[in-house]
């Protein structure tokens, strides 16, 4: 591809159903046999929803390889952008990168989400627009609130979708759909659900004074805020369930037929936010016997106890992931960022009023995600400060925890940090995982 910052460089595209492009297929498995490659590369994006925004992410990404790696060094590198059907609200900016919509811009649903829901929903326009207008109006009705939640239901729901209600389980004890595949927030009173989100987004905004507390807790104006973010964690959990169809039935197989050239690169698979989610699933869609060299993950968007044989709140539950490690050669690391406001604050309210939390406890993480705080309840995971994973010794297999706070630290609510990964130092955290020449 033209434009891009290493090569050899290939893209895959996959359906909602993890249908891949045949025609990239065969060309990704065609010319890497040709080349024999010593490594290959696999990146899947998160929640960017357009080909250009994945694109433009993983050119950011890799442009630190070559001149780490040299170019008289042994390795023989390849590249591969995964581009899914996924979807990013415009007012979460991308790292580095300025945001669609300037801060102070009317209440409502920006334009360019408004779009984007469109085209990640199809047939479901009119919905959309309900839930628009009612953004924008900010009624002071609690009846508005319950049409709201309704309509939200409707949008999200599986029946006629992509994905089955499983896809979305990252633990055993996961319960957070109904029958018909519907996030059990939206079972819940959706005057507390909104008044959750909104304590929330308040909390990541530093709003700490007594004038906006008083904004708060005056009519349903903090209500709409709240709403607002149960919409964007209704389409999360759309994108999280899809990323886990796409990983298994999509890209695992791939990948499969890859391990099946001859001579075969090694497979190192990195995934952001969603991402995550996706290329560690794919290991689940492995074909018998085959196996990656590495996963690095970059902000994972999923449970921290996805890899745990047992979970410490539940006896003889385990995470959905849990044999997953088995099939990669070297180690599986989590990057985790304290900055990251999405996984830190947002992740754990929505994953709360979507489970009974009837006995949570202040300090109580079992609701954590992976990206914020790392891999949790696996034994042997060490936890390493940037520093160490770059000029210690790394360790060669199991799970790994790596902060990278350090550097993920730049963003603006309500998404912080999130994106903010296109950074030399988690380059170089890739090669060293995966052992990639020089790394």
């Amino acid at each position: 591809m033209t434009g891009m910052s290493v090569r050899p460089y290939w893209e895959l595209r996959f359906d909602a159903d993890g249908d891949v492009d045949i025609r990239q297929r065969d060309r990704l498995l065609e010319q890497a046999a040709q080349r024999e490659l010593t490594d290959l590369v696999v990146f899947s994006h998160g929640w960017n929803n357009t080909r250009t925004m994945a694109t433009r992410l993983y050119d950011r990404f890799f442009a630190p390889f070559p001149g780490l790696l040299g170019e008289a060094g042994p390795a023989r590198p390849g590249y591969v952008g995964i581009v899914w059907p996924s979807m990013r609200f415009a007012d979460e900016s991308l790292g580095g990168l300025p945001r669609e919509q300037a801060p102070g811009a009317p209440p409502g649903l920006d334009a360019d989400t408004h779009r984007a829901l469109d085209a990640v929903f199809p047939g479901r326009q009119q919905i959309v627009a309900r839930l628009a207008e009612l953004l924008a109006e900010r009624p002071e009705r609690l009846a508005a609130l319950d049409e709201f939640a309704v309509l939200v239901r409707g949008l999200v729901r599986v029946r006629g979708m992509s994905g089955g209600a499983g896809d979305a389980a990252d633990t055993d004890t996961d319960a957070e759909a109904d029958g018909d595949g519907v996030p059990a927030m939206f079972g819940e009173d959706v005057t507390e659900v909104c008044e959750r989100f909104a304590a929330a987004l308040t909390e990541a905004r530093g709003k700490t004074d007594a004038e906006d507390r008083a904004v708060f807790d005056s009519g349903l104006g903090g209500l709409w805020d709240g709403a607002h973010e149960l919409l964007r964690q209704g389409t999360y959990y759309v994108m999280k369930r899809r990323a886990g169809t796409v990983g298994r039935e999509g890209l695992g197989p791939v990948l499969g037929a890859l391990a099946a050239l001859r001579p075969a690169p090694r497979l190192h698979l990195v995934g952001h936010s969603f991402g995550g989610r996706l290329v560690s699933f794919a290991l689940t869609g492995l074909p018998e016997g085959a196996t990656v060299a590495s996963v690095t993950l970059l902000q994972g968007a999923f449970s921290a106890y996805a890899f745990a044989e047992r979970l410490p709140h539940a006896a003889g539950r385990g995470g959905a992931l849990r044999s997953a490690p088995g099939r990669v050669t070297g180690p599986v690391v989590s990057c985790h960022s304290r900055h990251d406001t999405a996984l830190g604050l947002l992740y754990p309210v929505a994953s709360r009023v979507s489970r009974d939390d009837a006995s949570l406890l202040p300090g109580d993480v079992r609701w954590g995600a992976i990206g914020y705080d790392g891999v949790r309840a696996v034994e042997g995971c060490p936890r390493l400060e940037l520093a160490e994973a770059l000029d210690g010794p790394f360790p060669g297999g199991g799970c790994v925890n790596v902060d990278v706070s350090e550097v993920v630290r730049h963003g603006v609510p309500p998404a912080g940090a999130h994106s903010d990964i296109c950074h030399e130092e988690l380059a170089r955290v890739v090669l060293r995982a995966g052992r990639i020449g020089a790394g």
